[in-house]
């Protein structure tokens, strides 16, 4: 075992170890020194090759019609060492960039280990991109190789670009077909060490406000970064780990790839069409699930099924993605008897701020920095640290678990590390025992009446209408008050989007409210969102500012009390 290896086992192994005792953890731990590292050769193969952890299941999948399979350590090492041979004899070479667009399935988790093998880069990609996204991830990502399901090989027809086209399970005319890769050695022979600080992954964001940035993450900085994401969920040898996500988002290489495999955990995924509460009830119970992650757009779709009806909850449950509402932990809790545990982070980086598990959870609060994260709140407008302000990262102390940049973007890096921090763009408030309460974005904060209003706030106790399913907080310009929050509402099933139903939802915001926060206006509709599910507040503030052009004018479809 090399010097590095040692090192990174140590650090894991030691947060294996303290996983209910979150004082220690912090205390002890350190992130490890790394020369050379390569997850899928020196850990993941490394698991396989034991007698006894190769044959633990690595991967299980489970497909829409209730069929599943599954594939040991062992099979993994085996199955992407094919698929590297195959990609190297295609060209593929240390440093390439591959665009990677495929559904859960086999193939996803085969091609990602194999070019971390390879020392290739991954530009992860989700399903839904047009042909206009993929000409800028092409062209931005400097792609030199694409790998994507035969039944989107289509939308490269308008992309230009000299690159290696590659489909999964039928290749048209001009494709390369991936089934040759079974054709392999099983022995793979790296071509040189990789270096920790080499490029492994390069995230298009999801672009919430403006057009996405490239984030770039290394060999270590997801790879081992994630160790404090194993430690939030509280993953250990033996767990079941299902989460909830689309792969070509961050989320989906936090928790379907890193952190249960660095805990040598089974990664459980369903690759499902459309979503459905009821099915996943079912997977949950029917596969023994031991920890479940899901977002809050999901949870707050469980809650409104029949949660007691499960027979066997996970005892590990947590959400990412954006903060919980009060409402989903309670109704969660009353039906399993476990609280949702939050967790705070970015594409920009593994987890920062969370609870983990054995520790006290305060309600609301996302909990305090993970082991290895230097959190500083540093006050919008004096930009020094505070008990409330931008949730921030102290470069000093710089974790592991930080993205290297936004690739070639410098004014961006600038304005993202300004000051010896990183700046997430999220606001916190902090209590005296160290907890964090998400307060929003920093962009999503607005002033009503000179009074500063938490969006988030607000829509956790629209939430907890019944006729709520989702809801979002904007601005909405005033001529006496310079803007009074707004809600945009998703009715549940049931509800008629009409004047009775807008006026019990506002009364209630009136009597669970102090008055300063009152929503005065309310609109039913759908809330616009990124492709991965994030809701674009930017988009609703635009057209407030269209639709209250003329403060004397009522629009068609607004509510008020």
């Amino acid at each position: 075992m090399s010097e590095s290896s040692t090192r990174f086992y140590a650090a894991r192994d030691l947060l294996l170890a303290n996983r209910t005792d979150y004082d220690t953890a912090v205390r002890d731990f350190a992130w490890p020194e790394l020369d050379e590292f390569n997850f899928a050769l020196d850990h993941f193969d490394a698991v396989a090759a034991d007698p006894e952890r190769g044959d633990r299941k690595a991967l299980w999948i489970v497909e829409a019609d209730g069929a599943d399979a599954s594939w040991t350590y062992r099979e993994m090492a085996e199955r992407s060492n094919r698929v590297a041979n195959w990609l190297r004899d295609e060209g593929v070479a240390r440093g390439d960039r591959i665009i990677l667009m495929l559904a859960n399935q086999l193939e996803l988790w085969e091609t990602l280990l194999a070019a971390m093998k390879l020392g290739a880069v991954v530009i992860p990609a989700t399903t839904l991109l047009t042909a206009e996204d993929l000409r800028d991830r092409v062209d931005r990502g400097r792609a030199k190789h694409v790998i994507v399901g035969a039944g989107d090989t289509a939308k490269f027809d308008d992309v230009p670009g000299d690159y290696t086209r590659i489909a999964v399970r039928g290749a048209p005319k001009g494709w390369r077909d991936y089934t040759e890769a079974y054709d392999r050695s099983t022995v793979f022979l790296p071509d040189g060490p990789t270096k920790a600080t080499d490029t492994l992954l390069l995230y298009f964001t999801s672009g919430t406000t403006a057009k996405p940035k490239l984030v770039e993450h290394t060999h270590q900085s997801y790879p081992v970064g994630h160790l404090s994401t194993m430690y939030w969920i509280g993953l250990e040898p033996g767990d079941v780990h299902l989460n909830i996500s689309s792969p070509g988002w961050a989320k989906h290489a936090w928790s379907n790839v890193f952190a249960p495999w660095l805990a040598e955990a089974t990664v459980l995924v369903m690759n499902y069409t459309k979503f459905s509460a009821e099915e996943l009830l079912g997977v949950l119970d029917r596969f023994g699930v031991t920890s479940f992650c899901a977002p809050p757009t999901v949870w707050r779709m469980l809650i409104q099924a029949d949660l007691t009806g499960l027979r066997t909850p996970p005892q590990k449950v947590v959400g990412a993605g954006e903060p919980l509402n009060p409402e989903v932990i309670e109704q969660v809790e009353k039906a399993w008897g476990l609280k949702i545990r939050d967790g705070f982070g970015q594409t920009e980086s593994s987890v920062q701020i969370a609870n983990p598990p054995g520790a006290a959870i305060k309600p609301g609060s996302m909990g305090r920095p993970m082991p290895g994260f230097p959190i500083v709140l540093v006050d919008t407008v004096s930009g020094e640290p505070a008990d409330e302000g931008e949730i921030c990262i102290d470069l000093s102390r710089r974790p592991v678990g930080l993205m290297v940049g936004y690739r070639d973007d410098p004014e961006r890096n600038a304005e993202a590390m300004a000051g010896g921090y990183y700046h997430t763009g999220d606001v916190g408030s902090r209590d005296a025992d160290g907890y964090i309460t998400y307060v929003g974005r920093a962009d999503d904060v607005f002033k009503a009446s000179d009074y500063r209003i938490s969006p988030f706030e607000l829509e956790s106790v629209l939430i907890e209408h019944p006729a709520v399913a989702e809801a979002a907080i904007v601005p909405s310009p005033d001529p006496v008050r310079l803007a009074v929050p707004k809600a945009y509402v998703v009715l549940a099933a049931g509800y008629s989007p009409d004047e009775a139903t807008a006026r019990d939802i506002l009364q209630f915001a009136r009597d669970n409210l102090a008055p300063y926060k009152r929503i005065r206006r309310l609109e039913f509709a759908q809330l616009p969102k990124t492709i991965s599910g994030k809701i674009r507040r930017v988009e609703l503030r635009g057209r407030e500012g269209e639709l209250h052009a003329d403060p004397t004018a009522t629009p068609s479809g607004e509510f008020t009390l």
